[in-house]
């Protein structure tokens, strides 16, 4: 059930991009910043399930759900609060 909702986390931004993006520039830029934070961490988990047939993936998997947990909330206190968030560790695949 967990590993659903993080798969389909992206499903958020990008709707929200898709939607308003158009009305609002930092609108667009925080669902873009998002979307490509989702899909890194969506891309960082595949490879820590991979790795766990090699069983490191069995320590990389909390890590990685860890960190979208922790910055998933950062982002979203900073944005409600107005201010631009870049988040870490993102592969900006989405401009």
């Amino acid at each position: 059930m967990i590993g659903a909702f993080v798969a389909l986390a992206f499903l958020g931004p990008l709707l929200v991009m898709l939607i308003k993006g158009n009305q609002s520039g930092y609108v667009r830029a925080q669902a873009v910043e998002s979307l490509n934070f989702q899909l890194s961490i969506l891309i960082y988990g595949i490879v820590a399930f991979v790795l766990a047939f090699v069983l490191i993936g069995f320590l990389l998997l909390p890590i990685v759900g860890l960190i979208w947990l922790v910055f998933t909330i950062v982002g979203s206190v900073k944005a409600s609060n107005g201010e631009l968030y870049r988040y870490p560790l993102t592969i900006r695949m989405v401009s």
